[in-house]
């Protein structure tokens, strides 16, 4: 039984080909996937490894927790702590590190890095062992600044060179005194590192003579730990916190770990989807070889073979195919991880160097995939092949599938379906995170159901195109049959494509309808001409405000400014506002008493209202950063969105007591409107600075558009294998219906139809199979897109319902044309059969 398995395989070299393929494509984007994270993941964390080189212990301060009226706070490391540090007996140095965001410009006015990894921090005295110099020398005063050699690389900035930059608002015009290497793997991943002198540093990040972090070297002989013990008893055991440089190392390595985690599971499951779309393709091309070769396995039954040596000959089959696809897939899936990081890099996302890391995991995933997935797609059918009886065989009764199997299979479809959309209608009357799994399980449901019941949709779908397949004649008449005649066959060959579909047309329909609801919303909540905010979502400085409020066009003007405060014992952030103005910046729906913010009258949003128990008229305490308390009464409930929430107080309240004040964002009224010349005049008063942006509502749109459209592209790209993987699937069973319909199409050779008709016959079956497909597809990805819709609705009010008509139409031309393209070698195959032959084809 073994050696006629293997010679089944090499028999069918080009039938079993399409399924080594699918499979490949499957297990080449799973090891791909792996070996890409793996390798970013490794080359991150030995970058991360190196930048903790001089650093045994860290000294932090310990967040001190909220208690009562008194608002959290970090306490301050000061020189005294730093000289401690520097004392006990086990340092070799302590070094003081300060931080924070530092925007800097390139040579054409753009940011440099990504915002996010745009850092800044102090050089340490003359010569600081964290960042050796390659040029230049240290730092003195304001003027001076230190450039990363990335960075230098990148721009060309060199010394002598000015530069414009920014921390947190007004653009600064330092010179370059030198440049460094730094092993910051923000660094190495396309950010940039500006370094000033400790006093600056301090200054600049609003951190006058303290600092953020006490880096301690231990003496040679002494560990981390027993350094670290030491520090433990000099310092104050409730103020700071130390952390052994190894211990750095690894919560780094970790969080890498974890972030890669995310992009790895969300590649895989489309490697995955990519599999499940394959196991129709595998499952569809046994079946069609095993009722090929009925009669072969009814004589081995006659001769002795028992059911089980049947399919375990299938399965040695199966087996097989599924080594040579494994191993295949796997050296694709090599060159895959390599070819995405060489992407990355060219797409500007810097990574650090390293080997190409390909795992024993890696591996054996690979193979265990795709053999498992082959042998479990083979299963059923050779299954059903042993269980049919020789004589049955012998004369092919076997042939059609019994009323009863058909009444049980339809049966269990309807339910399933049933289940399925019970499930998710339920899941869209929850709210949030809650209604998530309960809708993914749905979805699972509904598309297994809706496969069992495809058989049984597929006569009267296809049906629905009889009287546009009339137009070709006879070949028209003869494909509609050819799609009907084997029902099971045509359904898994149109599920492959199917699920694609379903899911490209949801994800379409969410993205357009999150577009749509957020557009409504900015435009809705919002009266002010221009909103400004920092390129990376930092914290604005409280003189932006002021310099665009002195600006001459500038009609009405309000920062949103964060404050924390405590309020019933628990933490609460008010969000200043000017008071008199707010009210021409926003437009927001007002669901109790008055929109009014000024003096002790504020305005909450209706959340917050509800979970303190408020209405228009209630008064509550708020204690201040310092501790000053203050009576305040709700004048007013209004309608929060993600844009503007919370308790709306006015700025002359909060602004005293806090040490320091920043700003979210700042909406600005002009007195002539939105024009080029306005926001300019708003861009040369803020000196052009590349770290702030200056958005109305349609560059708040175009912004989440991009965002969206980003996203689905990439997402089409992913789900791009699936269809390629459909595709396959269409051309393999295409093809092996050919060769299974060689008589009857040499019959028809023989009464009239010429080569030209054959042709148009096939490819009607594929366009007419694919287009099945894509309609299910389509209708479900509809559904799906619209319940995740009224489960996103719960949380966003100004959530619509988009139907993208024209993406859809895309999306069934696209069908059209997977069958098109799908059947022009089977169609070419058909015409060139040689008529005498297959008349005596058996």
């Amino acid at each position: 039984m073994f050696r006629t398995a293997l010679r089944n395989v090499f028999a069918h070299k080009a039938r079993l080909l399409m399924t080594v393929l699918a499979v490949m494509l499957g297990v080449a984007f799973v090891s791909g996937t792996l070996v890409f994270t793996n390798t970013i993941s490794d080359a991150l964390q030995n970058s991360s490894a190196k930048g903790f080189d001089h650093v045994d212990v860290a000294v932090t301060a310990e967040y001190q927790d909220s208690e009562g009226d008194k608002v959290g706070e970090v306490p301050e490391l000061t020189r005294a702590h730093l000289d401690e540090s520097a004392k006990v007996p086990g340092a070799a140095s302590a070094v003081g590190v300060v931080s924070g965001f530092t925007a800097v410009a390139d040579k054409d006015g753009d940011l440099i890095g990504d915002g996010w990894s745009t850092k800044g921090g102090n050089y340490w005295g003359e010569k600081d062992p964290r960042y050796p110099l390659t040029a230049g020398h240290a730092p003195k005063g304001a003027g001076e600044i230190l450039i990363d050699s990335e960075t230098a690389k990148r721009t060309g900035y060199g010394v002598g060179d000015t530069v414009r930059m920014s921390v947190d608002g007004p653009v600064l015009g330092p010179k370059v005194v030198g440049v460094f290497t730094t092993d910051d793997g923000n660094v190495a991943a396309g950010g940039s590192l500006t370094l000033f002198d400790t006093a600056t540093a301090q200054k600049l990040f609003g951190k006058a003579g303290t600092f953020d972090e006490i880096d301690v070297r231990a003496k040679a002989g002494v560990t981390q730990a027993a350094l670290k013990a030491q520090l433990d008893r000099a310092l104050p055991k409730d103020l700071v916190e130390t952390t052994t440089g190894k211990e750095l190392a690894d919560d780094q390595a970790e969080t890498i770990a974890s972030s890669m985690s995310g992009m790895k599971q969300g590649l895989l499951v489309f490697a995955g989807i990519a599999l499940f779309v394959g196991t129709f393709i595998i499952a569809n091309t046994f079946t069609m070889l095993v009722a090929q070769r009925t009669r072969e396995l009814a004589l081995m039954r006659a001769v002795g073979a028992s059911r089980r040596q049947v399919t375990r000959s299938v399965l040695i089959e199966a087996f097989v195919v599924g080594v040579v696809a494994a191993v295949t897939g796997l050296l694709a899936g090599i060159g895959i991880g390599a070819g995405l990081r060489a992407m990355m890099g060219s797409l500007g996302a810097v990574v650090p160097e390293g080997p190409l890391v390909i795992s024993p995991g890696t591996i054996v995933a690979a193979l265990v995939v795709g053999v498992l997935v082959t042998m479990l797609a083979a299963w059923l059918p050779g299954r059903r092949a042993a269980k049919i009886p020789p004589v049955a065989a012998m004369s092919s009764v076997h042939a059609k599938a019994t009323t009863k199997s058909l009444v049980l299979r339809n049966t269990l479809g309807a339910l399933v379906s049933a289940a399925g959309v019970a499930v998710v209608l339920w899941a869209t009357s929850m709210s949030g995170s809650d209604g998530q799994a309960p809708m993914a399980m749905g979805a699972v449901l509904l598309i297994i159901g809706v496969f069992i019941l495809t058989p049984l949709l597929s006569r009267p779908l296809i049906a629905a195109a009889a009287p546009v397949l009339r137009v070709f004649g006879i070949s028209g008449k003869l494909a509609r049959q050819n799609s009907v005649r084997n029902p099971r066959r045509t359904a898994a060959t149109a599920s492959a494509l199917m699920i694609g579909l379903t899911l490209i047309t949801g994800m379409t329909v969410m993205a357009g309808s999150l577009q749509k609801s957020i557009d409504k919303m900015a435009s809705a909540s919002i009266k002010a001409d221009y909103v400004v905010s920092m390129a990376n979502g930092n914290y604005l400085s409280p003189d932006v405000a002021k310099t665009l409020a002195a600006t001459d066009g500038v009609g009405a003007i309000s920062p949103l400014r964060t404050a924390e405060s405590r309020i019933g014992g628990e933490t609460e952030y008010l969000t200043g506002v000017t008071g008199s103005t707010i009210g021409e910046l926003t437009d927001l729906k007002v669901e109790q008493g008055t929109f009014e913010v000024g003096g002790d009258k504020v305005a909450v949003d209706a959340d917050t209202a509800q979970d303190h128990g408020w209405k228009a008229g209630s008064t509550f305490t708020a204690a201040y950063e310092d501790g000053a308390k203050q009576k305040l009464t709700v004048a007013g409930v209004y309608e929060g969105n993600d844009m503007i929430r919370g308790i709306m107080v006015d700025l002359a309240n909060v602004s005293p007591h806090q040490s320091d004040p920043v700003d979210m964002q700042v909406m600005v009224k002009m007195s002539d409107g939105t024009s080029a010349a306005s926001k300019d005049s708003l861009e040369q008063a803020l000196d052009t600075n590349p770290a702030i942006k200056i958005q109305d509502k349609k560059d708040i749109s175009n912004e989440i558009a991009k965002m969206f459209t980003l996203m689905l592209n990439m997402l089409y790209g992913l789900l791009a294998m699936a269809v390629i993987v459909a595709v396959l699937g269409v051309i393999n069973t295409l093809a092996m219906s050919v060769f299974e319909r060689s008589q009857e199409i040499g019959m028809l050779r023989a009464i009239g139809l010429d080569r030209r008709g054959i042709k148009r016959m096939v490819r009607l079956e594929s366009l007419v199979i694919s287009l099945f497909g894509g309609v299910l597809g389509i209708g479900l990805g509809v559904f799906f897109g619209w319940a995740a819709g009224e489960l996103m609705g719960t949380s966003m009010p100004t959530y619509e319902l988009v139907m993208p008509w024209g993406r859809m139409g895309v999306f069934l031309l696209l069908a059209a044309a997977v069958g098109v393209l799908a059947a022009l070698w089977p169609a070419r195959r058909a015409a060139r059969l040689n008529t005498l032959q297959a008349i005596k084809a058996e």
